[in-house]
């Protein structure tokens, strides 16, 4: 696992990671925390099989965030309990010897929240999407650029084929 310094190596070096709120903010120990850029919600069924081929995935409904006052920089979720689309603000460009998995923030699980997250694999780039899922009865109030979830960096062989599905460059 790469730890901070590596991470921030590559982010300056090479890109690793682009479109972040803070470095030195979201930089953690043994990976980097991916924040809210926009918020989906499921607006039909998708529909999945062995070859993609009739694969439908919902695009969703983007919901709004809403300033609590006029001079708001930001606003808010209000959410009640279900699933929702996160697409993050970072994008990440994922080399051929490197990939990643992501985690939810223990701040977000104590609130009775959590992400569901997919392998990165090697040469995937673009901004990430995961699901947030609010399990507290109660619902959960988002900032626009929370911090949601810890990605982390593996080394790995590198790979001579890298990422090359629907999703690159999103």
């Amino acid at each position: 696992m790469l730890n901070h310094q590596e991470i921030e190596e590559l982010i300056n070096l090479k890109g690793l990671i682009e479109g972040y709120v803070d470095l030195k903010t979201q930089l953690t120990p043994n990976g980097f925390d991916l924040t809210v850029g926009q918020l989906f919600e499921f607006d039909a069924p998708g529909a999945l099989d062995f070859s993609n081929k009739e694969r439908m995935v919902p695009a969703g409904k983007e919901l709004p965030a809403k300033k609590e006052k006029p001079d708001d920089k930001f606003g808010w979720w209000s959410l009640p309990p279900g699933a929702y689309r996160v697409r993050t603000n970072e994008t990440v460009n994922i080399p051929a010897d490197l990939t990643a998995i992501a985690f939810s923030r223990t701040s977000l699980l104590r609130m009775g929240c959590f992400t569901q997250n997919g392998v990165w694999d090697a040469g995937f780039k673009g901004r990430s999407e995961f699901i947030l899922v609010v399990g507290n009865p109660k619902g959960l109030r988002l900032k626009q650029n929370a911090r949601v979830a810890q990605i982390t960096f593996f080394k790995i062989n590198a790979v001579r084929k890298g990422y090359q599905g629907v999703y690159q460059n999103l």
